[in-house]
């Protein structure tokens, strides 16, 4: 039988058509975008061009658009960028953010003495708002609060207006990973006042490798790579244009099947709720991730009554790719920082498992899981 992947919030297959528009690019796109002969000038305008197409979607200008190596660079330029450019002198996060975020503030803390307060979260993985506005109130220092909109382990969604219009009550600046939402949920930032935001393509099948960071208009940029002007200064290195053209691509395929592939994905997620409760009354879930409206649609992180270190890898061994928290984790023997934040102690002696669907995923592959979950319990 063929193998079941179930793990898209890890990475995603690329679509057919984004492969074709790469393919096509590496035969006709050959120069470097910073010469000057018309190899090149080519090269720069297909460039500049997805540059604008991917603005477009978030109804922002393309002079705010920086392209990266994905979204852990676009969560450093970020946040190095806001303390050794921007003057902030204090980060609010959680401890439930992707350790991008999390070892960058960590390395500003020690490196750059800057104050970095974690906001509570509920049992759920949910913002506790007015410890959020309490911290923000409670100090004058240039703030950025920095904190992701969906959880990629647990898939809970975070309050982003009510996050902004706190910031902005506060004079705080605010950055956003949006790793698990781009692709998945519109995004106007013209209405929603976000500062910044990180994108990797990979997370709605396009390529590995590549992705963006938002930075709001006026705000400068210092980059961390240095060596050439690219990206208007704010990133050295040749960009990586068959990425970029696969990213404007699968980007365009996103937004424009949204609707129909949100409800395939919500029904694959709910039916396999449903089906589990069968097989166990007694499994439960990690964080929201079983309620829609709290928990994105592509993730579902369940606990099993049982202590099973082999579940994983016996799932792997029938084809089935799931993980146990992050796929940034795997291979290591370190638990989900998340999880281990969220968990009573008696959770602990259960197992989870983070399920995460696509466009692809199909209710045929739903029930085999289904059936090999109940022969292993």
């Amino acid at each position: 039988m063929n193998a079941i992947y179930l793990d898209n919030a890890a990475t995603t297959k690329i679509d057919n058509d984004v492969l074709e528009t790469m393919y096509k690019s590496m035969q006709e796109v050959s120069g470097n975008p910073s010469s000057t002969h018309q190899f090149g000038r080519k090269a720069k305008s297909a460039v500049e061009t997805a540059r604008k197409n991917i603005a477009k979607q978030f109804n922002v200008t393309a002079q705010e658009i920086v392209f990266t190596a994905g979204g852990t660079e676009a969560d450093n330029l970020i946040l190095k960028n806001a303390v050794l450019h921007l003057g902030v002198k204090r980060i609010i996060t959680s401890k439930l953010e992707h350790h991008a975020v999390l070892h960058t503030c960590q390395f500003l803390e020690k490196k750059q003495n800057i104050i970095v307060n974690y906001v509570a979260t509920d049992t759920n993985g949910v913002i506790n708002l007015s410890h959020l506005e309490e911290l923000l109130k409670n100090d004058t220092k240039k703030t950025l609060v920095s904190l992701m909109h969906i959880n990629n382990e647990v898939g809970t969604i975070l309050p982003l207006e009510k996050v902004c219009n706190l910031c902005k009550d506060n004079a705080a600046l605010l950055h956003s990973d949006t790793v698990q939402t781009i692709g998945h949920y519109p995004l106007d930032l013209s209405k929603v006042q976000i500062d910044f935001i990180a994108c990797s393509a990979h997370k709605f099948h396009g390529p590995k490798g590549v992705g963006f960071a938002y930075f709001r208009k006026g705000f400068g940029i210092l980059p961390m790579i240095h060596g050439g002007d690219q990206e208007r200064g704010a990133r050295s290195s040749t960009e990586n244009v068959h990425g970029i053209l696969g990213m404007e691509k699968a980007l365009e395929n996103a937004y424009a099947h949204l609707t129909k592939d949100k409800l395939h994905i919500e029904h694959i997620k709910k039916y396999f709720i449903t089906e589990l409760l069968k097989i166990n009354p007694s499994i439960a879930f990690n964080g929201s991730s079983n309620d829609f409206t709290k928990s994105t649609y592509t993730i579902v992180n369940v606990r099993f009554p049982i202590q099973n270190d082999m579940l994983l890898f016996s799932l792997d061994m029938a084809g089935i790719a799931v993980s146990g928290g992050s796929a940034c984790q795997s291979g290591s023997n370190k638990g989900s920082h998340v999880l281990e934040e969220l968990q009573t102690e008696e959770q602990t002696n259960t197992t989870s498992v983070r399920f995460s669907f696509s466009k692809y995923t199909t209710l045929e592959e739903i029930d085999r899981t289904l059936h090999k979950i109940k022969e292993l319990l």
